[in-house]
């Protein structure tokens, strides 16, 4: 229950920032294409440079150590903008610092979180705790854009990021307060630095079912990162929205993430584990099409459906397949596995942001939302042309494939 509250506090913060600094490059800074896919590479940079090291640290450190204090390192690097901004030194270079910085705690944050649920409970209760997890965090997605955009309205967007630093400070205090007490690997059972590094990786890419989840993810990310690094300049832009447009467009997407979060184990139990991933991966893959399609189709009402439904589906296919992982690995190798899956499947973001904005820049922004629709449909393939698509139950223990699953 306290993991579940500081995970709530904390993602209502980051909504804030979600929203806020691309308003701050694109209203304070006049940011164009170009910046925009800059500032996206740098905010996940670090998991395609740091993950693996950073998984096999986690694993050599309590995780409750790391969760408390990448929240307060966060909250202490977003202070500099409303700092920055109220003695008129703003810029984009340290919008770009600001976006590295977050980026390598992160990385550090998020591989000691997703290791942490399985040390609190039972295997047979980690799906029902993602999906609370879950729930949660699209909860306040559904809060988080509106209350943002009123109040980028009412006290502008650096106090709004400033207003972030208190979230993460009450997400500290709340995972700091969980008494449970982590059991160390012993030292003289750890391998080497990078011997261990090289155990995480191969325990992804030796698993025939982990492979394809995790080339579907990582292309469908490459395509997504394109896509919200040039969606704030679109929105405002190209489809003319105002800000409180686009903060009820990033509402009702959320909505739609909520109802995959309580819909999840009903969508599991009536198409099966392995077919609700292949299906909604292939439901969210045709949906992002929305984005390009708004601008010859009304603007609003096409972004909200669309993205209402592309969140659901996503949600749907990462409780799946979030769950699936975890339940399997063994926990001392929790931090290694979940470092490896970032590196694969996060790693393609920055490169996706970045060549978003480059071809922004040079074929326009509508014409690029086109393309990276194109590359997320395509993302959906390894898992539909896969064993995952006819599979009611994923694998529960160490082995490959149960005796009763299709061969890959």
């Amino acid at each position: 229950m306290k993991l579940w509250a500081g995970d709530t506090v904390s993602v209502f913060g980051s909504q804030l920032v979600l929203f806020a600094l691309p308003l701050i490059a694109v209203q304070l800074l006049d940011a164009d294409a170009f910046e925009m896919g800059v500032l996206a590479t740098l905010e996940s940079a670090a998991f395609l440079l740091i993950s693996l090291p950073a998984g096999a640290w986690v694993d050599r450190l309590p995780k409750k150590l790391v969760i408390v204090s990448g929240d307060i390192i966060r909250a202490a690097i977003l202070l500099t903008i409303p700092l920055a901004w109220a003695f008129d030194t703003l810029s984009m270079t340290q919008l770009y610092l600001v976006a590295a910085g977050v980026g390598i705690v992160t990385v550090f944050f998020d591989i000691a979180n997703q290791s942490y649920l399985p040390e609190l409970v039972d295997g047979d209760a980690i799906s029902d705790g993602n999906g609370k997890l879950q729930a949660s965090q699209q909860t306040a997605g559904v809060a988080g854009p509106t209350f943002a955009s009123e109040l980028v309205t009412a006290i502008g967007a650096p106090l709004t990021v400033g207003l972030t630093s208190i979230c993460m400070g009450l997400s500290s205090l709340f995972v700091g307060l969980i008494r449970h007490r982590e059991t160390p690997q012993p030292t003289d059972t750890r391998a080497g630095f990078v011997s261990e590094i090289r155990e995480g990786l191969s325990f992804v890419l030796g698993h025939p079912l982990l492979r394809r989840i995790t080339a579907c993810t990582g292309l469908t990310n490459f395509a997504s990162s394109g896509v919200f690094a040039l969606l704030v300049l679109y929105a405002l832009t190209t489809l003319g929205l105002h800000q409180v447009e686009l903060g009820i467009v990033m509402s009702v997407a959320s909505a739609g993430g909520i109802f995959g979060a309580l819909s999840a184990a009903w969508v599991q139990k009536f198409i099966g584990e392995g077919t609700s991933i292949a299906v909604s991966a292939a439901i969210a893959g045709t949906c992002f099409f929305g984005v390009p399609l708004a601008s010859v189709l009304p603007a609003l009402p096409t972004l909200l459906i669309s993205w209402f439904i592309v969140t659901w589906a996503v949600v749907v296919y990462n409780i799946a397949q979030v769950s699936f992982r975890q339940r399997m690995c063994p926990k001392p190798l929790l931090g290694r596995m979940n470092a490896s899956i970032r590196f694969l499947v996060w790693g393609p973001m920055p490169l996706g942001a970045f060549l978003a904005g480059v071809f922004g820049d040079r074929l326009g922004v509508t014409s690029t939302m086109w393309i990276l629709a194109a590359c997320s449909l395509l993302g959906a393939l390894p898992v539909l042309v896969s064993p995952l698509l006819t599979m009611r139950t994923l694998p529960r223990e160490l082995d490959l494939l149960s005796a009763n699953d299709p061969p890959d």
